[in-house]
C-alpha cells in the first residue's frame, strides 16, 4: 500500500497534505475562494490512536473541505474534477488515489498506487451544515436542547471536537466550539446517571458470587469497571470514544494512574471475594475524585455492607440524588425527575444505535415528559 517505511500519524499527514498539496491548486484555479479544512469525524487518526495497522481501511493522505452552500452547489464537482488531474500521485511517500470501495468489506477503501490519469483523491467536498446534519442527526442553526445533548452519541462528540482545522473561512470552528462538551446540567445529569448505574448493580457481583457464579460475578465486575471509568471520563469533562479506544484514551486521564492499576486487578480477580476487594478500592477513589469536584456536601468513601449483606457497596444512588439536587435548568430537571437513563451511550452499546444518525430523533421520545 506505500512504500514509506516511516510512519507519519495521519492528522500530520492530513495538515501538510493540505497545505502543500491541496491549498497550493485552490489558490491557483479558485483563488479567494472561501473554505475550511479539516480533518475530523470518522477515523482513528482523528483521536490521534492510528497506528501501521490503520492503513488497511480508509487511512493515506485526504482532507474534508467545507464550502458555503452557494459555492457548493457551484464549484463542489468542478473541484472534485480539477484535484483529479491536478493533485501528486503520491505524497510524503502514501499513493493519493484509493480503490473503489470494497462491496465485501464494507465498503472500505485502501490506497492504490496509479501513474497515469486521473486519481480517486479523497478530497472531500462538504458543506458544514450538510456534514453536521448526516454526522450527528442536528441541524446547526438550530439549539441545542438537553434532549438533543443526551441522543448525541458521546463518541459523535469526541471525534467532531478532535482532530484538526487547518484553514478556517467557513465558520468550521465555531460550530466545534458550540459542541466542546456538555452544559453544566446535562453534565450533571450523566453524572447521575452514571453513578445510578453503579448503584444499581454493586450489590449484585458478590450476590452472583456467593452462590459460586464466578462467570457471572466476573461479567458484573467488568460492567462496574466500565461504569466507573466513564465516569472518570465524565469528571474530568473529556468525551470518551467507542470501545476500541476507551482503555487508551482512559490512559490520558488525570485519575488513570492511579486507578488503572486497581480496576485492572479488580478484572483479574479469580474469586469474588478478591474483586469485591479491588472494586471497593476503586469505589474510594471515584468517591474522593466526586467529592473534590465540590459538586454536592462531601459523601463517604468507604464501602459499607448492602443492608445486613455480606457484600460491601459504595452506594451510587445516593452519590446520584445528592448530584440531581444540583440541576436547575428546568428542562433538565424534568428530565431528571424521570428515570435516570442518562445518554443513549449510558444505556446502550449497540453499534448501529450510536452510528445512524437518522434514529435520534425517535430517541428523543426518551427525555420527553408523556404529557407533552
Amino acid at each position: 500500500m506505500t512504500s514509506n517505511s516511516h510512519f507519519i500519524p495521519g492528522l500530520e499527514l492530513s495538515r501538510r497534505f493540505y497545505h502543500e498539496a491541496v491549498r497550493p491548486i485552490l489558490d491557483a484555479e479558485y483563488p479567494g475562494l472561501a473554505h475550511s479544512a479539516a480533518l475530523i469525524g470518522a477515523g482513528s487518526e482523528v483521536l490521534g490512536f492510528d497506528t501501521t495497522m490503520s492503513a488497511d481501511h480508509h487511512w493515506g493522505p485526504r482532507v474534508m473541505l467545507f464550502l458555503a452552500e452557494d459555492d457548493h452547489a457551484r464549484l463542489a464537482d468542478d473541484i472534485r474534477e480539477t484535484l483529479r488531474w491536478r493533485l501528486p500521485y503520491s505524497f510524503m511517500g502514501y499513493p493519493t488515489s484509493y480503490a473503489p470501495p470494497d462491496p465485501a468489506d464494507h465498503g472500505t477503501q485502501l490506497l492504490q498506487m496509479v501513474s497515469s490519469g486521473p486519481i480517486n483523491h479523497r478530497v472531500d467536498l462538504l458543506t458544514i451544515r450538510g456534514f453536521i446534519r448526516g454526522y450527528l442527526g442536528w441541524d446547526p442553526a438550530a439549539r441545542l436542547a438537553p434532549a438533543d445533548w443526551l441522543t448525541f452519541p458521546e463518541q459523535k462528540l469526541l471525534s467532531l471536537t478532535a482532530g484538526g482545522v487547518f484553514h478556517d473561512d467557513a465558520g468550521l470552528q465555531a460550530v466545534r466550539e458550540r459542541l466542546a462538551y456538555y452544559p453544566r446540567d446535562v453534565w450533571l445529569y450523566r453524572l447521575a446517571a452514571g453513578w445510578t448505574r453503579i448503584g444499581q448493580e454493586e450489590h449484585l457481583m458478590g450476590r452472583a458470587g456467593s452462590v459460586g457464579d464466578e462467570i457471572g460475578s466476573a461479567l458484573i465486575g467488568s460492567r462496574l469497571v466500565r461504569d466507573l471509568m466513564r465516569l472518570c471520563f465524565l469528571m474530568e469533562r473529556r468525551y470518551a470514544p467507542y470501545p476500541k479506544w476507551f482503555g487508551m484514551a482512559f490512559r490520558r486521564l488525570a485519575c488513570s494512574p492511579e486507578l488503572a492499576p486497581i480496576l485492572h486487578r479488580a478484572q483479574l480477580a479469580a474469586t469474588w471475594q478478591e474483586r469485591e476487594q479491588h472494586l471497593c478500592a476503586a469505589f474510594q477513589c471515584v468517591a474522593a475524585l466526586h467529592n473534590r469536584l465540590g459538586l454536592t456536601d462531601p459523601l463517604p468513601v468507604q464501602a459499607t455492607p448492602f443492608f445486613g449483606r455480606p457484600f460491601l457497596v459504595i452506594w451510587g444512588e445516593r452519590f446520584a440524588q445528592a448530584i440531581c439536587g444540583r440541576i436547575t435548568d428546568p428542562e433538565v430537571l424534568a428530565i431528571a425527575q424521570r428515570a435516570v437513563i442518562g445518554g443513549v451511550d449510558q444505556f446502550s452499546d449497540n453499534t448501529d444505535l450510536l452510528s445512524d444518525a437518522s434514529r435520534r430523533e425517535g430517541l428523543r421520545g426518551l427525555y420527553q415528559s408523556s404529557r407533552a
